[in-house]
């Protein structure tokens, strides 16, 4: 369906009238708004991916559990030329493949297999992908032409064994009398009350940063610092003067035209690194040298740098500097969460999201795109919501369902930006940490990472938590400071 996918086996081992259900439960991956979710990716209606799918040549690994994985999977095709008719059918496959295994999981699906629900009604190249990898001929797959309304004929079906019965005018007068009834929504207490309350918050926030100065006049020595991201990522350098004044050399993500070679990344560093030696001219001094991040063994052989650093080390390094307290940091990205646990000064415990995202930068991105805003613009509608939405925390299909209903229901786009951005934190409060309690986390918290430098989302982390919690201002910066 479109949300909700089930298999229903009829025969169970040796007892004919055997039933057994599956269904997906907290995940929709795999499922129809799945479908449309990659149709927007590719900028295709739905029928459009559909007609792709049927002049493909190859099929792609496309990841199905959770649309924002499958994002990552996708956009690198798409740069490196990849026909969409392939990644259309690819998408079909992954749809596929998600079924079998997370519902079938291993048992045989074989026999008569009856398709029902609209995506397996309207998307010929979904019918095709489950025949050929389930190995059935048409005698034993059928696709009926009551497929989309199956739901609805067997509820009649029941009807008909029941001695209620309705007139036209009495049906009609229940379904009125229905539509009519109240809307229950559940609402949030505000994230600011005021402008003085929004104002005191910033200023608090503001005091975890440290002191710039221009490179252009600095003399003297210095440390650098390289946080070099995936070969489809970003690279970040930092040069510190006497451990606490710095300047920073932030480069854009380069995703969108960087062919993913060791040769190209390599170039394109010292091309950045050769400017930044420029601007230093001979004042300054670089004593020293580290990188961190996916590419620490390469920057660091391709450039002689002094040390490669462990990820998780540079951040604690950078953490500990603003709170020397820290005993637990959590960093959201765009599609990755990870928290650490401190203990006597030492990492103790590594914890990651897995097969889900719908706790990090991407899940409330999506929504502000879907609505025309960028993500700064979407969050900073929420800041002084009076009445924001309780979205729950859900998969990121599951929650495109809840912000319709509550825009049905007369939810402005305020109260949808504040409860989205408390979903995000409950998702990785619950989902990923899964915490019982604020102590589960620990007393002395620093949150880092770009999703946490929208305040919207900052303060719902510290109301969800109940505690004061620690944001450096260069929060997106942390790797390469460390």
């Amino acid at each position: 369906g479109g949300e909700d996918a089930k298999i229903l086996f009829l025969t169970d081992g040796n007892n004919a009238s055997g039933l057994e259900v599956r269904m997906n439960g907290s995940c929709a991956g795999g499922t129809g708004a799945f479908i449309d979710q990659m149709a927007v990716l590719l900028d295709v209606t739905p029928s459009e991916l559909d007609h792709l799918a049927q002049g493909a040549e190859r099929i792609y690994t496309i990841a199905s559990r959770c649309g924002v994985f499958a994002k990552s999977d996708i956009q690198p095709l798409l740069n490196e030329g990849a026909r969409k008719e392939d990644v259309a059918a690819s998408i079909f496959q992954a749809v596929v493949n998600q079924t079998i295994a997370g519902l079938a999981q291993g048992r045989e699906v074989k026999g008569d297999v009856l398709f029902l629900g609209g995506p397996l009604f309207f998307f010929k190249g979904l019918q095709k992908r489950f025949q050929e990898t389930l190995g059935l001929d048409d005698e034993h797959a059928h696709f009926p032409a009551l497929a989309p309304y199956a739901i609805a004929a067997g509820a009649a079906e029941y009807a008909g064994t029941t001695s209620k019965t309705y007139t036209v005018s009495s049906l009609l007068d229940a379904l009125e009398k229905a539509a009519g009834a109240p809307v229950v929504a559940n609402y949030l207490p505000p994230l600011f009350e005021s402008e003085q309350q929004y104002e005191e918050f910033k200023s608090r926030h503001s005091s975890h940063d440290v002191m710039t100065q221009n490179v252009t006049v600095y003399e003297g020595d210095a440390y650098l610092g390289i946080d070099c991201g995936s070969m489809i990522g970003k690279i970040r350098d930092m040069l510190t003067f006497e451990g606490l004044a710095y300047a920073v050399y932030d480069y854009p993500d380069m995703v969108e035209d960087m062919v993913e070679t060791c040769c190209q990344l390599v170039e394109d560093s010292l091309d950045r690194l050769t400017k930044l030696y420029e601007l230093c001219g001979d004042r300054v001094h670089i004593v020293s040298s580290a990188v961190t991040g996916y590419g620490e063994a390469l920057i660091q052989n391709a450039f002689g740098v002094d040390f490669g650093l462990v990820e998780t080390v540079a951040h604690f390094r950078a953490a500990r500097h603003f709170n020397p307290d820290v005993d637990f940091i959590i960093d959201i990205g765009g599609q990755d969460i990870k928290c650490f646990k401190i203990r006597n000064k030492c990492i103790d415990n590594i914890s990651l999201n897995e097969a889900c995202s719908s706790g990090c930068g991407s899940f409330i991105e999506t929504f502000a795109r879907s609505m025309g805003y960028s993500i700064e613009e979407f969050c900073k509608l929420g800041l002084f919501a009076k009445h924001p939405i309780d979205l729950g925390s859900r998969c990121t299909v599951f929650m495109n369902s809840s912000v319709k209903q509550a825009q049905k229901d007369g939810a402005g786009i305020d109260a949808i930006s504040a409860g989205l951005s408390v979903s995000v934190v409950k998702n990785a409060l619950y989902k990923v940490i899964r915490a019982h309690s604020p102590d589960d986390l620990g007393q002395h918290i620093v949150v880092q990472g770009g999703t946490f430098l929208n305040d919207a989302i900052l303060r719902s982390f510290e109301q969800e938590i109940g505690r004061d919690v620690t944001r450096p201002a260069i929060s997106g910066l942390m790797g390469a400071y460390g």
